[in-house]
């Protein structure tokens, strides 16, 4: 026969015979009551249909076992690869992850950040905005919830930060292409939307500089987060016109590498090592789609699985220590170079 659907704890209470803060108490912590009550609501619920609302529970709770993660834009492949292994993160460690999208707006970040707080979260992992991020507001938010950054730091914001080390892994490609052909421009956005963006460029100047190479910074226009067209556009126009002094052109990001390599094969110029290639292109991130463009793109990987676990590992000890750490955590970790066709 099937299960009779309970909608509430109140009413599995009334049919069940049990009553309704020992239901709780089980629901909250099974271990806490005993055998025998265990196994008289575990008979009950193979009777009836009830599945308790976890958030609900958790709202009577001091301290919730909601984690809420906030990403700036869910649509870019890169961030709903580092978003899902964050969730994981969160799944092992027995807590229920609540994923946000902030859709590139300062805003709805905030919004994200004021829905969280209803639902009194243990503690909150954060790839903020950027330049754009209400900064005060985010400060204030992580005065009362526990806060830890990944992938876009703001200094001195939260309990910590763990995310790429910009300066190795821009310092690690230029030497790369240097050493393999002619030394690398650089492409970017004017205003770029995330501010790993201004790191990679000063890292760029530094790497070059120490090359003893004259460094070419191009900027174009361009603002939100449609970096693909962006690069097949101006990056487009900047490949017809001659724009570039060498034949080697290294982007801020892969997607605007990957525009880049759009417009090149538009223009039947030629991306590649080969002797019949007129261009190399490269990137960094090893966006999910790197590998499939063509020519494949020659990127620095992020570790999305070490960003990810180490921004969580670093909230779960604040939560369960209770104890936030004596200063400000930040943890840079070292990209990897991937040499493919394209440079």
């Amino acid at each position: 026969m099937p299960q009779k659907k309970i909608r509430n704890m109140d009413e599995l209470a009334k049919v069940s015979g049990i009553s309704r803060p020992t239901l709780s108490k089980y629901f909250n912590d099974a271990a806490s009551v005993r055998d025998s009550t265990r196994v008289k609501v575990e008979k009950a619920l193979q009777v009836f249909d009830f599945r308790p609302n976890v958030y609900a529970i958790n709202q009577n709770r001091r301290r919730t076992r909601n984690i809420g993660i906030v990403v700036p834009y869910l649509a870019d492949p890169f961030f709903t690869e580092i978003g899902r292994e964050v969730e994981l993160a969160c799944i092992r460690a027995g807590y229920s992850p609540i994923l946000l999208s902030s859709h590139g707006s300062p805003q709805l970040e905030l919004d994200n950040l004021e829905s969280l707080r209803s639902l009194k979260p243990a503690g909150v992992l954060l790839a903020p905005c950027g330049d754009t991020s209400d900064k005060n507001a985010i400060a204030s938010f992580a005065r009362e919830i526990p806060v830890v950054l990944f992938d876009s730091n703001i200094p001195n914001i939260g309990e910590a930060f763990v995310g790429s080390n910009n300066d190795f892994s821009i310092s690690l490609m230029v030497q790369y292409l240097c050493r393999s052909g002619q030394p690398p421009c650089f492409f970017e956005m004017k205003t770029p939307s995330n501010p790993n963006a201004l790191t990679r460029r000063q890292a760029y100047l530094d790497s070059m500089a120490k090359q003893g190479e004259t460094a070419h910074v191009f900027q174009v226009e361009g603002q939100g987060w449609n970096f693909e067209e962006i690069g097949s556009t101006e990056g487009g126009r900047l490949l017809a016109q001659g724009s570039f002094p060498t034949n080697t052109v290294l982007c801020s990001n892969d997607r605007l590498a990957i525009g880049m390599l759009a417009a090149a094969y538009k223009q039947n110029i030629r991306v590649g090592l080969d002797e019949k290639s007129t261009v190399r292109i490269a990137g960094h991130d090893d966006h999910p789609f790197a590998r499939y463009t063509c020519p494949p793109l020659t990127t620095i990987a992020q570790d999305y699985v070490a960003i990810a676990q180490g921004a969580a590992d670093i909230l779960f000890q604040i939560i369960d220590t209770e104890t936030p750490p004596s200063s400000r955590v930040e943890t840079l970790l070292e990209g990897r170079l991937i040499m493919r066709d394209s440079a």
